[in-house]
């Protein structure tokens, strides 16, 4: 059978070298990136205990490796990284420390969409604000169809999520501005999501909020089915 198509999503194109050490610097400068970088890696910890604790893990989209020193918190954990940009990759293989980088086993530039790797390549595939970005549904399924092939036994993701004051808040916000043709970013209706979880083979094992009832990232760790 042969793959679906790959989305083509605007934002992706963008990430230059430039760019990608700009994405790099910006969580490592501000105090509320920072203060947000902190609970983030805290979600991610406690995600990937109730996931088992995977002893592989692929990072995808990887970005320029912001969890990398958490996912190297676990000894003897093989962690491979990939991206549709080779500049994030690069940018996180060149500036975090080297007892980080040098725990990626391999690195390669490929699209989540279809990933260049076996099946049950990995325990667990990581991915990390990444699906907000995707609007349509057929795109967040073909993502899910991969990680259920690419995956052995499960997925950690997060995206934004309704049921929150701060929806709430940019819900009246897109209601007063003019309609765009293009979204970058979205909120997905938690009902919206956790029914295409079940219908492409996964289970929710759990689901962290970056602040219950306030914010709207929400992580969700799901098993395989």
């Amino acid at each position: 059978m042969a793959n679906p198509p790959v989305p083509d999503l605007e934002f992706s194109q963008k990430y230059d070298e430039a760019h990608a050490k700009y994405y790099f610097d910006k969580h490592e400068n501000e105090f509320w990136r920072k203060l947000s970088n902190w609970r983030d890696h805290q979600i991610a910890r406690k995600a990937l205990e109730i996931a088992g604790n995977p002893k592989s893990v692929l990072d995808a989209p990887c970005g320029t490796g912001r969890f990398w020193d958490a996912l190297a918190e676990q000894p003897g954990r093989v962690i491979h990284a990939s991206d549709y940009s080779q500049s994030m990759i690069d940018a996180g293989l060149k500036y975090r420390p080297a007892e980080i980088s040098r725990r990626i086993q391999s690195s390669f530039q490929a699209s989540a969409f279809s990933l260049p790797v076996a099946d049950d390549f990995v325990e667990c595939i990581f991915c990390i604000r990444f699906v907000h970005h995707l609007a349509k549904s057929e795109d967040r399924t073909t993502l899910l169809k991969e990680f259920h092939r690419v995956a052995s036994d499960s997925v950690i993701i997060s995206l934004w999520v309704d049921g929150n004051y701060k929806s709430w808040v940019r819900n009246r916000r897109e209601k007063a501005r003019d309609a765009h043709q293009y979204q970058n970013r979205l909120v997905i209706p938690a009902r919206v999501i956790e029914r295409e979880f079940a219908d492409n083979g996964f289970r929710i094992e759990a689901s962290l909020d970056f602040i219950k009832y306030y914010h709207m990232w929400r992580t969700y760790v799901l098993k395989k089915i």
